[in-house]
């Protein structure tokens, strides 16, 4: 796995789901806690197809790729990849996790939860309209920017 594709790595453990009830019969929303950053999750996702409960806890990744290969830019090219490309037997980031979305960050602002601005930051991501907010200390975050496409990988 290249380490430079992961911009964001930590177990949750969820502590509320659809905590204004539940407004779309496939979409929940879970409310989570970080084990490693103490960094506060809330994020939409497809409860029929990946169903989570209270209590339970599940690894996130953050990347920008799903290469398992480091990134060679030449002459600061970046390449293009596409999920659906693949040969086969090849393997990439998404067979090591059980639920895969892909999203682009929308905004990124001070967190309202503190009481020192600068120092912890929420970041948020649109994953084809299921939404995630990642709250915690800017130093885990700094490299999610704005307009960036990213994969957001979950398994239990």
């Amino acid at each position: 796995m290249s380490s430079e594709s992961i911009l964001f790595q930590d177990i949750f453990d969820i502590k509320d789901l659809d905590p204004q009830g539940k407004r779309f019969d496939r979409v929940s929303r879970l409310i989570g806690r970080s084990e490693n950053y103490e960094m506060d999750l809330t994020l939409d996702f497809n409860a029929e197809i990946y169903p989570l409960r209270i209590g339970d806890k599940f690894s996130l990744v953050l990347a920008t790729s799903l290469s398992l290969e480091a990134n060679s830019n030449s002459g600061g090219v970046e390449k293009r990849e596409s999920w659906r490309e693949r040969a086969p037997g090849e393997r990439d980031l998404s067979d090591e996790y059980e639920y895969v979305m892909f999203g682009k960050v929308y905004r990124f602002e001070d967190s309202l939860k503190s009481g020192s601005v600068g120092q912890k930051v929420a970041v948020y991501v649109s994953y084809g309209g299921l939404l995630m907010c990642l709250e915690g200390d800017y130093r885990h975050l700094h490299n999610l920017t704005v307009g960036e496409n990213i994969y957001l990988l979950i398994r239990k």
